[in-house]
């Protein structure tokens, strides 16, 4: 009988780490369908992009360190991290912005500390706030929903943009970003920031034709599909509730004190739960098991720390999101959670 050794973490679900990242790949599928609804296919072109890039970057990496290759990229750990960059990506950036991302993701944020299990931060994470640090026109350059844009946008035109920087009638990746009104949109949450930096109310930035109901037009959807997502991954026993809950539980509160105190310098906490990259940082970013807090207790400070900082950068931060950024701090802090959270030795 052999003792085999294998890197943390070490789950006790009782599936293999390919089936587990399968799984969490498929569950993303239902923020990804809504994503595509609202904001085209090019969504599609970006994920494909970067996992390819990804898988790619994986197989030379493992070969430089002389393993074999295929069991590493049987994995589909760097398949899950290309499709957590693609979905992060705007639809219609440049297609080097993928490729540079999964690049960094795989080769400097994940092989640089050891490979699967070793790396203290979230490789998406790392690769997206290198690209938006690094790319800060690229990266914001999210066109409007598919029914406020000024030119509609086909397959085709997708595939131009990306790869040439033109659709196929000559209109640029920024003319694509016009709304009806013929005035450039942004996120609802780049929207509500700038807004509010510019002295409107919360209530007058709210009069954009970019927020229906909620977290904004199509943005609310896409936030409902990765609930629904987490929640199945949940229900397999995949992730733990603690850091969803921890999360959401925190930017609630906190956006609901600065609401009930400053309504005009503050959106609603439903907008903030329900925009920007909330339930995808909440169920698949934050709950990654290598960069993640492991104990029980942990994991709910954890997510909490990630609520509370996702708070500060939307509140007085210069990003309107935050969310990347809290996910990296707050694994910063992982080692000295789990040291003081520990539980009580069997006996002690």
């Amino acid at each position: 009988m052999a003792f085999l050794f294998a890197s943390s973490p070490h789950d006790h679900n009782r599936k293999r780490t390919n089936e587990i990242m399968r799984t969490v790949i498929l569950c993303c599928a239902f923020g990804i369908v809504a994503q595509c609804v609202f904001f085209g296919v090019g969504t599609l072109v970006q994920i494909a992009i970067a996992s390819v890039t990804a898988v790619v970057a994986e197989a030379i990496a493992v070969a430089c360190r002389r393993r074999p290759v295929w069991p590493y990229l049987r994995d589909n750990s760097a398949l899950l991290t290309g499709v957590l960059i693609g979905i992060a990506i705007p639809p219609l950036a440049p297609w080097w912005i993928a490729v540079i991302g999964g690049i960094f993701a795989i080769l400097i944020a994940k092989h640089v500390y050891g490979g699967l299990g070793q790396n203290l931060f979230n490789p998406a994470m790392v690769a997206y706030v290198v690209l938006l640090i690094s790319f800060p026109v690229q990266m914001t350059t999210w066109q409007p929903p598919s029914s406020l844009m000024a030119e509609p946008v086909g397959m085709g035109d997708v595939f131009s943009v990306v790869f040439t920087g033109f659709d196929l009638e000559g209109f640029s990746a920024n003319q694509l970003q016009l709304g009806i009104d013929g005035s450039t949109m942004a996120t609802p949450l780049d929207t509500m920031k700038t807004a509010l930096s510019s002295g409107f109310t919360a209530s007058e930035a709210l009069q954009n034709p970019i927020f229906g109901h909620l977290g904004g037009i199509g943005w609310v959807w896409i936030n409902i599909g990765f609930f629904i997502g987490g929640l199945i991954l949940i229900r397999l026993r995949i992730i733990q509730w603690h850091i969803p809950a921890g999360m959401l539980g925190s930017m609630f509160v906190l956006f609901s004190l600065s609401y009930l105190f400053g309504p005009d310098s503050s959106g609603s906490p439903l907008l903030h739960l329900f925009s920007g990259a909330t339930m995808l940082g909440a169920f698949f970013i934050a709950t990654d098991p290598v960069s993640a807090s492991t104990t029980i207790r942990g994991r709910v400070i954890f997510g909490a720390m990630i609520g509370l900082l996702v708070f500060l950068i939307r509140s007085w931060g210069g990003y309107p999101d935050g969310v990347a950024f809290a996910v990296l701090l707050a694994n910063m802090t992982v080692p000295l959670i789990d040291y003081y959270t520990r539980p009580r030795t069997y006996g002690h």
